[in-house]
């Protein structure tokens, strides 16, 4: 679809009337919205705001009247602007292809100048949704039914012409260590948030070698898919019958499986639940790939890129400083047990180095 109205700058901006009328009409032609009722507004770095809206004539058939806006309006979040340009290309160019519970947009676009991506989307929390932070307890059962949306998402894009083609979707694995590294993984090991990182995991010069060692493994594989990219329960979302759904896709990209695959499970669960039904739930995620049009990996990728996986995921919250320290805390722990569990550190060191020597 064309897109040919102005991004707001501004929430107050995309809150009027006008503005909702001419964003809407794109998928609602000659609609009308005479009314916007705003609601509960959080900022961190994005801007999540919900409102209801009124039209003339009543709200068209097939769109809600509760809407939830997304973009970078505050101060913290116009110096990051730059994280919402996929989230939003996604939501405009591929959610519609992609068979997965996510949130459905009614809004998204990119202002190609100052690179603001805001995306409209339905408010599934007035139908009963609850959106986890990564704090509630997650069984293996729920962990088994994220992992088949995560083997939708993979199989339905296994070597799609249009993931492989599309440059805003290439790697950005190296890219997260390009502006965090060192200084704030030991921060978080030394300090009361890494208290829970057992010794064998607890080694940042190893961890930031190995984080950036996983393209040079990953680089050799000859099949991709769409990653979500940022896999922790914390981008979930349970509807009102329990069911998870996958949102916030702000580092999609396109990558191997297993990098999902092996931040979920590590993440998501408890340690001790983990090592009791990892197994399990690996191999049910790779039946649910088949089925979804993928392929069956090796057994030795499969040990491979679980590791890289955990390495990519504790790698990502070793440098993480803008979230709520006890969910830091939690991740950290159940992230460093399962490397330290399976010596993922070295396992993608060794792998890599043998990519590497085969060039």
């Amino acid at each position: 679809m064309s897109q040919s109205v102005r991004v707001p700058d501004t929430l107050e901006e995309l809150l009027t009337p006008q503005w909702l009328s001419e964003a809407l009409g794109l998928r609602y032609p000659g609609i009308r919205v005479t009314a916007v009722t705003p609601g509960p507004v959080v900022e961190r770095v994005s801007t999540n705001a919900r409102f209801r809206i009124e039209c003339e004539g009543g709200v068209p058939d097939g769109l809600s009247p509760h809407l939830c806006a997304k973009g970078y309006f505050g101060e913290t979040g116009r110096q990051y602007r730059s994280a919402g340009v996929s989230e939003a290309l996604f939501y405009r160019d591929l959610v519609s292809s992609i068979p997965v519970r996510t949130l459905r947009p009614v809004y998204a676009d990119v202002d190609i100048a100052t690179g603001h991506g805001v995306v409209l989307t339905e408010d599934v929390a007035v139908e009963g949704a609850v959106f986890l932070d990564g704090r509630e307890p997650y069984s293996p059962e729920q962990a088994a039914a994220s992992l088949e949306q995560y083997a939708l998402l993979h199989g339905s894009t296994w070597n799609s012409t249009a993931v492989g083609e599309a440059d805003w979707l290439g790697p950005r694995i190296a890219s997260s260590a390009m502006t965090r590294g060192l200084v704030e993984i030991r921060g978080n090991f030394d300090g009361p948030i890494g208290a829970g990182v057992p010794d064998g995991a607890r080694r940042a010069e190893l961890l930031m070698e190995s984080f950036l060692a996983i393209p040079s493994y990953t680089s050799q594989l000859d099949h991709w898919n769409l990653l979500l990219g940022d896999a922790h329960i914390g981008n979930l979302l349970l509807d009102a019958g329990g069911r998870p759904w996958l949102v916030d896709w702000q580092l999609v990209q396109r990558g191997p499986w297993f990098i999902d695959v092996g931040y979920h499970i590590a993440s998501a669960l408890s340690v001790e639940d983990r090592r009791r039904h990892e197994g399990d739930l690996v191999e049910g995620y790779l039946q649910a790939l088949v089925r979804a049009g993928g392929e069956r990996p090796s057994e030795e990728e499969v040990r491979i890129g679980l590791c890289c996986g955990m390495v990519y995921g504790f790698f990502l919250w070793g440098i993480t400083l803008k979230v709520e320290p006890a969910i830091t805390a939690v991740r950290l722990e159940r992230l460093g047990g399962a490397v330290a569990d399976h010596d993922a550190l070295s396992v993608v060191l060794d792998a890599a180095g043998r990519a590497e020597r085969a060039r």
